[in-house]
């Protein structure tokens, strides 16, 4: 029977590789991003059982559009996949040591929690009302929670999903809602790094790992696949990680 899988930032990078998994398996699948024109040419390419939703999640506003969308084209949800997210510390920052850096500092932290809290906090608890028996819900941290991420600001975010996810899978778990949380390390094929990716440091974080190899999208989406299925019931509260090894290290 086709399920009804919500996916935000399913327009480009691992939420693309996530929704396409689900479209190719039948499901009926929602996209959800900022960007209107890169959901409606995803949407398109899936086929006839994607359909789209464009809002910013990191609003109440946003997230009850999609929550009002979700509601009248399915009824209910069996499955989140709250893959939006990013780095507002990427790029140039100034000087954000001491006092003088403190304005600059907390903008980047807040943004960091808007985009990687906010956006998966807000679409879980907007759907939360609609959710079917046994649905289950992913969230996506980084292998930043356990390393750092060189500012904090990052880190910190994305590793505040994990008691969120575990307090969730108990409220949940009486219906036989599931709640994981995926930690991916260095994924290629994504917007996440924009232009700062140059061949040393893809090399580098390449070496970290023990089979010498970046993650791909497809890697993530198949573990996220078996997380939502149902042979991954007695599966929840988990952090699982996906890094090739990158994160004990050589």
């Amino acid at each position: 029977m086709a399920r009804t899988a919500v996916v935000s930032g399913g327009g480009t990078g691992i939420g693309r590789a996530v929704a396409a998994r689900f479209a190719d398996a039948g499901d009926n699948v929602i996209l959800v991003g900022r960007r209107a024109d890169v959901l409606a040419d995803t949407a398109v390419l899936f086929g006839p059982t994607t359909s789209y939703v464009a809002a910013d999640l990191a609003t109440v506003e946003g997230a009850q559009r999609v929550v009002d969308y979700a509601v009248e084209k399915a009824g209910s949800v069996d499955v989140i996949v709250a893959a939006a997210g990013g780095n507002a510390g990427i790029g140039p920052r100034g000087d954000l040591e001491g006092l003088e850096g403190l304005a600059l500092a907390s903008a980047v932290w807040n943004a960091n929690l808007q985009l990687n809290v906010l956006t998966a906090v807000h679409l879980v608890e907007g759907l939360k009302p609609h959710l079917a028996e046994h649905a289950r819900i992913v969230l996506f941290s980084s292998i930043a929670a356990y390393r750092g991420s060189g500012s904090g600001s990052y880190a910190a975010a994305k590793s505040a999903l994990h008691p969120y996810a575990i307090d969730l899978s108990a409220q949940l778990g009486d219906r036989g809602v599931t709640v994981n949380v995926i930690a991916p390390g260095y994924i290629e094929d994504t917007e996440f790094f924009a232009d700062t990716m140059t061949p040393r440091r893809r090399g580098r974080l390449a070496e970290q790992t023990h089979n010498q190899r970046p993650g791909t999208p497809a890697d993530i989406a198949a573990l996220t696949a078996w997380l939502t299925s149902p042979e991954a019931g007695h599966v929840t509260a988990q952090i699982i990680q996906s890094n090739g090894g990158a994160f004990p290290g050589r």
